[in-house]
């Protein structure tokens, strides 16, 4: 009876070759994976926002002048009162008065998008942010941020930057740029005092954009 036939040499070679390519694209997919989950400040790019052509209202009802805007650094909130993540507004009513002078807006949309977190009026939500938490930084009504009927902002921003830049849960972070493209976004849980954050408005801001 003859015994096994052992393979060839070039064929365990083979063999060897994808084993190694398979591994190696199943790191890369993990990588990213664990990239998208962690929300780390990822450049986008994508089509950029004429800040210019925008008509939005402010949470008074009164229209906003969103061409101020243009040339900063915005970073786009989508925010709750009723959230685990709610006490964000200390870190980005910090973030905001720090960084301010050198070119940095937050820039808030309240929404009611998840878990029925912001229940309240326009009114309700002002009254709340500014007596609870101080906020100075722009406000605009309250809108939906997900789906068909999102806020003309989150719809540009599901546009030019895909899955990261659509909010999964309230205080979702997309950071603008000078140049009105998408430099990074990052995910309800990261903090406004992160290093990731931090970092990504201090690199933001040295950069001309134009």
């Amino acid at each position: 009876m003859r015994g096994p036939i052992a393979p060839k040499p070039a064929a365990i070679v083979k063999v060897a070759a994808l084993a190694v390519a398979a591994s190696a694209v199943g790191l890369t997919m993990a990588a990213r994976s664990l990239a998208d989950v962690a929300g780390a400040a990822s450049p986008r790019g994508g089509a950029a926002l004429v800040w210019e052509d925008q008509r939005l209202t402010g949470i008074d009802g009164e229209p906003f002048d969103a061409a101020a805007l243009a040339g900063r650094v915005v970073l786009l909130v989508n925010t709750a009162s009723r959230c685990a993540f709610t006490p964000q507004y200390e870190g980005l009513e910090a973030l905001n008065a720090a960084y301010r002078g050198l070119g940095l807006t937050v820039l808030a949309v309240p929404s009611n998008d998840f878990g029925g977190q912001e229940p309240g009026s326009d009114a309700d939500i002002a009254n709340f942010c500014t007596s609870r938490y101080k906020v100075s930084f722009p406000m605009l009504q309250k809108a939906p941020v997900t789906g068909s009927g999102a806020h003309p902002l989150f719809a540009w921003a599901r546009r030019a930057g895909g899955r990261a830049a659509v909010p999964g849960w309230n205080f979702h972070k997309i950071l603008i740029g000078r140049d009105g493209r998408i430099a990074g976004t990052f995910a309800s849980y990261v903090s406004p005092r992160s290093p990731q954050v931090m970092g990504a408005v201090e690199a933001a801001l040295r950069t001309t954009g134009f």
